[in-house]
């Protein structure tokens, strides 16, 4: 389902009246909004996802204009139906969260921290990151997991990054798992990533 955030993080939506979710809200308001990641990877299960939970209500007409805005700068498809009569925005009031980072990473987290946080600093630089290092940086990624996650695979792909880590993937034979790396600080750009990593891998290698 297309949706965008308002200015506390709810989930807004633009639904027909003729669409199912409209009746299926109108009959009963809980619903849940289910959201991965876009990396691509080969196995799903290595994303991480967020599973948002709540109640669902027509946006109040004293909101309308900034629910639209912020729809339409994530979907400026929707200006040709936008203002159709049928066509009505939602908002899901979020009261639970389930997060899943991977394998073997998972919680629930309180909707509080939710509505109180931020958008990471890498999210738009994240694909970029990744795609790099699985592909100019293998032999890193091997040292990070033997050094720092004290793991032996066959390969090792970085799958998550985020300003306070990265998740790497690890295949042994038919088997998976992943583990987590912290950075030593927080991490709010591609050069400052790159040169965190840089000195990671040197701090790594003087170990022996």
């Amino acid at each position: 389902m297309p949706y965008a955030l308002d200015a506390s993080g709810q989930p807004i939506f633009l639904i027909s009246t003729l669409a199912m979710h409209t009746r299926n809200l109108e009959a009963d308001p809980r619903a849940s909004l289910f959201v991965t990641e876009s990396t691509a990877a080969e196995d799903p299960l290595a994303v991480g996802r967020i599973t948002l939970m709540g109640r669902a209500g027509r946006v109040p007409s004293a909101d309308v204009g900034d629910a639209r805005a912020a729809y339409l700068a994530w979907h400026p498809n929707a200006s040709n139906w936008v203002d159709f009569e049928d066509f009505s925005f939602w908002r899901l009031s979020v009261e639970d969260v389930y997060w899943v980072g991977g394998f073997g990473a998972m919680d629930w987290l309180p909707a509080r921290d939710y509505s109180t946080a931020h958008p990471d600093p890498l999210t738009d630089v994240e694909a970029d990151i990744i795609e790099h290092m699985n592909r100019d940086h293998q032999d890193a990624l091997v040292t990070f997991a033997r050094a720092l996650a004290h793991e032996e695979a066959e390969e090792v792909k970085m799958v998550s990054v985020d300003r306070l880590g990265f998740r790497l993937r690890l295949r042994s034979g038919a088997g998976l798992r992943s583990c987590r790396i912290a950075f030593p600080r927080d991490v709010t750009s591609a050069a400052a990533c790159r040169q965190v990593l840089i000195e990671m891998l040197r701090e790594c290698k003087s170990r022996g």
